[in-house]
């Protein structure tokens, strides 16, 4: 066991604190909301140890009135107990009499040993979120044991003290946070940068001169019109293949049944360059789109990939787990290098509909049911063609407009791709523009990497900074601080003996 520094106690939190929940879901109506009253704080509204006040989630001061046993007091600390552990932030004078909601916690100090900045950053600390996660329930979202709260240990330093590693921490942190700010900043200027090649790329800017002094073979209409009779003739040929294995003549006039891909709109279209063309998803695709099969998870069995394995344009082979089901059940959903994979729903709407896709593949592995599969022939157009323009805003806005919403959860369906309109230039062009791209693109690439090691490394060093406070290796003890045993037996001796601090509302609901 480690000896605590000089002057401090250890204590359990159920002797510092009140626990107080919000109110039942069933206690506010739809009449209690209205615009710009009194804010009602949830964990959504917790970030950075800061509360973020919303427009949107106000009630009116009659309601406020009448729920005001949950009303903050100056010093409060509001704790979020659904979703994200340690998401808290101490109440300032400002947010005196604002709400707590429903899916947040407040945490009141009930005397003068604790500094309410002191424990809000020690309950944001990573060991103590590992601590209350090690207890949460909740298949879909973590809920916090607030039993399990109040069991905290607490290694408390002297009032004093507690004041002198809340400054500190406050310095540090300042730096840190000027440095991840600007890191954040050079993110989005790179971003930005990316999507404005992008958009170079896509209107055919970045091949404006390679144009002048190259005639492709094939322009795009031409491309186009190659791959629809590619098309037809994969589905004539496994209509007659269907035929012989049914053991039946085909029948008359069979291929007047053909499915014509979807074209597009007479919806005006930006002007594409010399020798390009819009065409649709449907178009390009000779083959039917796909949903993923969902398999359950088992010890051994075919591989299927998770849905994380699509992660910033990326697709990562080794993000999988075995399917109950076979190698021979699992052949018809086995990716092959040059599929695109689509994220079939997301809570996120920048996120649904967001593809990437299949690298080298080593060995079979199929893609599950939350995903879509999008194959093209490569001799007219390149696998990462469409990728490249996948990402691309008309795109975007195309997907994000037809998503729908249910449970939270924004989706998109097999319609909503095919009818996706891609321009086509030449294949010569097309190979140009994407060894351009990537050529610039592979610069930005390192950059953001360096940036990403930049905000871990700050991540960490916070958690190390916090990890040395709370172990009173932040700041010199001061042999005049009063011992924190010796305030917290007088202030014992000053009140009657009681019970742990009553949870209000209870910790189940």
């Amino acid at each position: 066991m480690i000896a605590l520094p000089t002057g401090w106690a250890s204590i359990s939190l159920s002797e510092l604190v009140l626990l107080k929940t919000g109110p039942f879901g069933s206690t506010l109506h739809q009449s209690d909301y209205v615009q710009g009253g009194i804010p009602l704080v949830n964990p959504m509204h917790i970030a950075a140890g800061r509360i973020v006040a919303s427009a949107k989630s106000c009630v009116s001061l009659d309601t406020a009135e009448r729920l005001s046993d949950f009303r903050f007091r100056l010093r409060d600390i509001v704790l979020g107990r659904r979703g994200e552990m340690g998401r808290c932030a101490v109440v300032s004078a400002r947010e005196v009499g604002w709400l707590c909601g429903t899916g947040s916690l407040i945490v009141r100090p009930n005397h003068s040993a604790i500094d309410a900045d002191f424990l809000q950053r020690f309950i944001a600390s990573d060991a103590v979120v590992q601590y209350l996660l090690s207890a949460s329930v909740g298949s879909t979202m973590a809920n916090l044991n607030q039993e399990h709260l109040l069991g905290l240990s607490v290694n408390l330093p002297p009032v004093a003290e507690q004041t002198r590693i809340v400054e500190k921490l406050e310095e540090l942190f300042s730096d840190l946070d000027a440095g991840v700010a600007e890191l954040k900043a050079a993110q989005k200027k790179l971003a930005q940068y990316r999507q404005s090649l992008r958009k170079a790329a896509v209107e055919g800017a970045l091949t404006a001169e390679w144009r002048t002094r190259n005639t492709p073979l094939d322009t795009g209409a031409q491309l186009l019109e190659r791959i629809l009779t590619e098309r037809r003739a994969r589905w004539e040929a496994k209509q007659t293949l269907k035929f012989k294995e049914q053991g039946k003549p085909p029948p008359k006039d069979w291929q007047k049944k053909y499915p014509e891909p979807g074209s597009l709109n007479d919806k005006p279209r930006a002007t594409l360059p010399a020798g390009w063309t819009w065409a649709s998803v449907d178009q390009l695709s000779p083959d039917d789109l796909t949903n993923g099969r969902s398999v359950p998870s088992a010890e051994s069995g075919a591989k299927v990939l998770r849905l994380t394995a699509v992660r910033n344009g990326r697709i990562d082979l080794s993000a999988s787990k075995h399917g109950a089901w076979t190698e021979e059940e699992a052949k018809p959903f086995a990716v092959f290098e040059g599929d695109l994979l689509i994220v079939r729903g997301n809570g996120s709407l920048p996120l649904v509909g967001r593809a990437a896709l299949v690298p080298k593949v080593q060995e079979q592995v199929a893609y599950p049911d939350t995903l879509i599969r999008l194959r093209v022939v490569e001799s007219v157009v390149r696998p990462a063609w469409l990728g490249l323009m996948w990402d691309s805003k008309t795109t975007r806005t195309h997907l994000e407009r037809r998503a729908r919403t249910s449970a939270g959860i924004y989706k998109i369906s097999q319609p909503d791709i095919v009818s996706v309109a891609i321009p086509v230039p030449p294949l010569e062009e097309q190979d140009e523009i994407l060894e351009a791209f990537a050529t610039s693109g592979q610069s930005v690439v390192e950059v953001e990497l360096m940036i990403g090691i930049g905000l871990k490394q700050s991540t960490a060093q916070r958690q190390n900074i916090l990890r040395a406070a709370f172990a009173g290796q932040l700041v010199p003890q001061d042999p005049k601080d009063e011992p924190a045993s010796v305030l917290l037996a007088r202030i014992r001796a000053g009140r009657p003996a009681r019970a742990m601090p009553r949870i209000s509302r209870a910790a189940a609901q």
